[in-house]
């Protein structure tokens, strides 16, 4: 590869994002010229920002954050099965005839998070916290996992009627339970994943606490400030492993610095563990990796 590429992170809003310090830490590290940047889009200007910047041929690829995520799938010239069985894309790659490839790197995000945090039996009982966008990523990424089913705690069951659409798609099945009954699902699990807004299981973890539960389990929590939770701190106290949203973040975005190096997710960086530690670094998270061989038995799981 040779010049500058450039690509960005698309979403509103998007000051926050910590994209541009994970993409420039990769990119340094691989010794590549690259300007990502960050470019605040609300959903109303999503149609002209998409028109100009395919007629610019001046990009190489975005990652895409809310609310942009439907409308990523949706204008793709190729959206790859995860992606379209999940409806969103976090990821869109320009190929050098201009044609747009649209992908969800964010349910490898969720994986390589679980995997790095704690050992995960190969039969997980799984278990995720509310309904929305992540979930859905969540119970594909459970299944990659080896979890023969999911269930799943919604105060709403119209919010998790999608899941089961989800399920199907990538090949399992998920159990929808009203949350009055979290406290008792996190019992026994051997992977969690919390896809509730911040804060939005402090409750949860308050009151689970006052069991004294004993747990061995690793749960995933994507909102990643404040860090720990409430719940991330009661996980750990009863003696889980767990894993924050920023090393979703930053695992999803391995995946895409290899869509937009190398135009496809599954060949491996150059000198991947450095690339990765120093994303890491980036964020301030210690350094961890995710072996090769445990992320291609977790892919074979799902639709490619």
């Amino acid at each position: 590869m040779t010049g500058t590429f450039h690509a960005a992170v698309l979403g509103h809003p998007v000051d926050h994002s910590l994209s541009p310090a994970l993409h420039a830490a990769a990119y340094e590290t691989l010794g590549l010229d690259a300007d990502y940047v960050r470019r605040d889009v609300p959903e109303q200007q999503w149609d002209g920002f998409w028109a100009s910047a395919r007629e610019s041929a001046r990009w190489r690829g975005f990652s895409v954050t809310m609310p942009l995520k439907p409308f990523a799938a949706r204008d793709a010239d190729r959206v790859t099965p995860l992606a379209r069985a999940l409806g969103v894309a976090n990821t869109l790659t320009f190929a050098a005839d201009g044609t747009v490839t649209a992908d969800n790197t964010d349910v490898m995000g969720i994986m390589a998070a679980l995997a790095a945090a704690g050992e995960i039996p190969p039969s997980p009982k799984a278990v995720v916290l509310g309904g929305g966008a992540t979930a859905s990523a969540a119970v594909a990424a459970l299944h990659g996992l080896g979890a023969e089913g999911v269930d799943v705690l919604v105060r709403t069951a119209e919010r998790a009627e999608s899941l089961h659409a989800v399920a199907g798609v990538v090949g399992t099945t998920v159990r929808v339970l009203p949350w009055e009954s979290a406290a008792r699902a996190l019992h026994g699990a051997d992977v969690v994943v919390a896809t509730l807004p911040p804060r939005g299981a402090d409750e949860l973890a308050e009151a689970w606490r006052r069991e004294e539960p004993g747990v061995s389990g690793v749960l995933l929590d994507a909102a990643y400030n404040p860090w720990p939770s409430a719940l991330a701190s009661a996980w750990q106290d009863a003696g889980g492993e767990t894993a924050p949203g920023v090393d979703m973040l930053t695992f999803q975005a391995v995946d895409q610095v290899r869509w937009f190096t190398a135009g496809r997710p599954d060949v491996a960086l150059p000198h991947e563990d450095a690339v990765t530690a120093a994303m890491c670094r980036a964020v301030g998270r210690p350094e961890r990796t995710v072996p090769e061989r445990v992320r291609e038995a977790q892919l074979a799981r799902l639709p490619r």
